[in-house]
């Protein structure tokens, strides 16, 4: 029973530290989205601007990446002084506009009567929400009992004015005088917790440079990225940031609605198609308008991708931890899209039409990985030769999805748009991703036969390997089409650095890498074969006289095998898929193909050192041996050498308490740590 309880627990402060982030990033957002006329201010007030804006962006990252109970304590704090600015707010609006609120307190924007008729019941109201402001204000800064009671009498002192109608002039110096003794008490609290500010954030500090001299930058930024869980923050901003934005779109539309001479029948009735198609269209495009906004769809597609990829591998039968990547590559892909096509930076109806062309690729790219997640279950089990029709219907059923589904997209993008570099570039990427499935098909056919058959079929692996080069070849030639492509795009169209380095990427990895792979498999084979076909051949009376089988298959020989040097008898496909591998013999471990020797070159003595030498700089050669060294020391130099020590490769790094003290001020323990101790123990 505890175990449930503490994972629900440590789920719920998970939860609530990823909430407690996502304020910092609209700050963030909102302060680079904010736009400003520099030239209707001096360049001093342009310059203030300029630094207020980095102090607030310094200051919602520092915020994001407090440690979860540092971030606990700053939103404590900052929810009491929120609390405090609203009974201060309240005091101030009831005593000096008292026949505003007297006269209007039953009405609201909506039309709703939230607030009592009588004038002393709504001053007990007021007076009961001021109350539950103090009780909160008091447990967030757990105050003690004499600063408790100040604080809920400069919070009630105002309304007690209203109470003994006090003239105007004394109810507003009452409310400010009482707002002002709140003001200060917070202040002390919060000049009081600047010690612990100051400490917490320097000891975070220290923490981090020593993690970076250790590990490193890229393990530095891993922990960061984990321990404060960006991708469920940035989902959790966008996610939020849409409702809000699909509320505001709703209400204006209900607003137009009312507006209009529309029949109450009309205004009551469910959106159309039209007026729900620009909703999601006006909320897909403010969804992308922004680096951040990117980054929360691409941590939202990577959720999507995930998913997808853990019910696709459940579907198939596999275990692969590998195959569960599809979570990083989707979201990586789609934001290398968007600063590729500059996604952000263009016009609303523009940055619709490119973000439904960069997911049309991102779908057939994620289509690509997918059939690399279900090509090695369909290897599988035609080498396997599994009879359940159970376990290879679902890898069928999948394949054949792959092929259908880049038909019909093919299709239906030739029928909407005409052609251009963009629908060039998808409908490659399709045609590709067919061939793929149709060599893979075929593969898999191939093998199921050899399974069926009771015969060697020894000619399998030239079919295989047939099948499979006319692939890589095809792949190649797309790869090569694909970079034309880009290349075309980027001279005339949109060019830009990143496009550049896609380029730069594409071509080593899919073109180069790919094309030297291919030649050393086909040199490797050219080599396997000679050495095969150099190998004697036996057949019928000396194989039947043999009465064994091959080594590696475990089958009895019926038309010929091959002989190695050390005698043994191997089926000529098998030995040659070992050769592939190693040249030695898989029993005794001996060459296979030994080349014929050629003539060493004779050996080069420490003797032909100096004379060499000597010719080289056009000296004469020194007559005679050495000369001997002189008495009390030993031939080959100068007294007795120190032994060299030896250096090799220190992988692991220790930590080394005492030098880490030393580094931040201290013998012991770091001063911070020692405060922050002090500090919770007192609390």
């Amino acid at each position: 029973m505890a175990v449930p309880q503490a994972r629900l627990s440590h789920r719920l402060l998970a939860g609530l530290d990823v909430a407690l982030r996502v304020p910092c990033v609209f700050i963030i957002d909102g302060i680079f989205n904010s736009s400003y006329d520099p030239s209707g201010s001096g360049w001093a007030g342009a310059g203030g601007r300029v630094l207020l804006r980095i102090l607030g962006v310094l200051a919602a990252c520092v915020v994001l990446l407090l440690s979860q109970k540092a971030l606990f304590k700053f939103y404590t704090l900052f929810l009491a002084a929120v609390v405090g600015a609203a009974g201060v707010l309240i005091n101030y609006h009831a005593t000096a506009q008292r026949d505003v609120v007297y006269g209007a307190y039953h009405k609201t924007a909506l039309g709703f009567r939230l607030l009592p008729r009588s004038g002393p019941t709504l001053w007990l109201g007021v007076a009961a929400v001021q109350m539950a402001l103090g009780v909160g204000y008091i447990f967030l800064l757990r105050l003690q009992s004499s600063l408790a009671a100040l604080v809920v009498a400069a919070l009630l002192a105002p309304l007690w004015g209203l109470v003994v109608e006090l003239p105007g002039d004394g109810r507003q110096l009452l409310a400010l005088g009482c707002g002002a003794l709140l003001a200060l008490q917070l202040a002390g609290c919060l000049a009081l917790r600047l010690p612990w500010l100051y400490y917490s954030g320097r000891y975070v500090y220290l923490l981090l440079r020593h993690m970076y001299r250790i590990y490193g930058l890229q393990l530095l930024l891993e922990d960061t990225w984990k321990r404060v869980r960006l991708p469920h923050v940035l989902r959790l901003f966008w996610l939020s940031r849409l409702a809000a934005q699909a509320l505001i779109l709703l209400y204006v539309v209900q607003a137009a609605r009312r507006e209009d001479a529309a029949p109450p029948a009309a205004q009551g009735a469910v959106l159309s198609g039209e007026v729900l198609w620009e909703v999601l269209s006006n909320l897909v495009i403010s969804g992308c308008d922004s680096t951040l906004t990117v980054l929360g769809m691409s941590a939202v597609i990577s959720s999507l991708a995930h998913y997808l990829g853990l019910c696709i591998l459940l579907f198939i039968g596999s275990t692969e931890e590998e195959d569960k990547r599809l979570g990083f590559v989707a979201p990586v892909l789609f934001f290398i899209l968007a600063l590729q096509t500059g996604l952000s930076s263009l016009d609303p109806d523009e940055r619709l039409v490119r973000l439904s062309r960069n997911m049309c690729l991102l779908l057939t790219a994620v289509l690509h990985f997918i059939h690399g997640m279900t090509e090695p279950v369909l290897m599988s089990l035609s080498a396997s030769h599994t009879p359940s029709l159970r376990r290879h219907l679902p890898v069928l059923l999948v394949s054949l999805a792959l092929f259908l589904l880049p038909v019909v997209l093919s299709y239906f993008l030739w029928n909407q748009y005409a052609l251009n570099t963009w629908l060039f570039a998808v409908t490659a990427f399709c045609v590709e991703l067919c061939l793929k499935v149709v060599v893979s098909v075929t593969v898999y056919v191939l093998f199921m036969a050899d399974g069926v058959s009771s015969v060697l079929w020894e000619g399998l692996d030239d079919y295989v390997y047939g099948v499979r080069s006319a692939g890589s070849v095809l792949e190649f030639l797309f790869g090569v089409v694909m970079f034309a492509n880009g290349a075309y795009t980027m001279v005339f169209e949109s060019g830009s650095k990143i496009r550049a380095c896609m380029m730069c990427l594409h071509a080593y990895f899919n073109i180069y890498l790919q094309a030297r792979n291919g030649w050393r498999t086909f040199v490797h084979r050219r080599s396997a074969a000679q050495k095969i076909n150099s190998l004697p051949e036996a057949r019928g009376r000396a194989l039947r006289e043999l009465g064994d089988v091959c080594a590696i298959c475990y089958q009895e020989f019926s038309g010929a095998a091959r002989v190695t040097p050390c005698r043994h008898y191997f089926h000529a496909p098998c030995l040659r898929k070992w050769l592939y591998i190693q040249d030695s013999c898989p029993m005794c471990h001996q060459r296979v193909y030994v080349e014929e020797p050629e003539a060493p070159p004779r050996p080069f003595s420490d003797r032909d050192a100096a004379p060499a030498a000597a010719a080289a700089l056009g000296r004469p050669r020194p007559p005679g041996p050495p000369a001997p060294p002189p008495p009390g020391e030993e031939p080959g130099g100068g007294g007795a050498e120190e032994p060299q020590e030896e250096i090799g490769d220190n992988d692991s790094i220790e930590y080394d308490e005492e030098e880490w003290g030393a580094r931040s001020g201290g013998g012991g323990a770091p001063q911070e740590e020692q405060y922050l101790d002090e500090q919770e123990e007192s609390d």
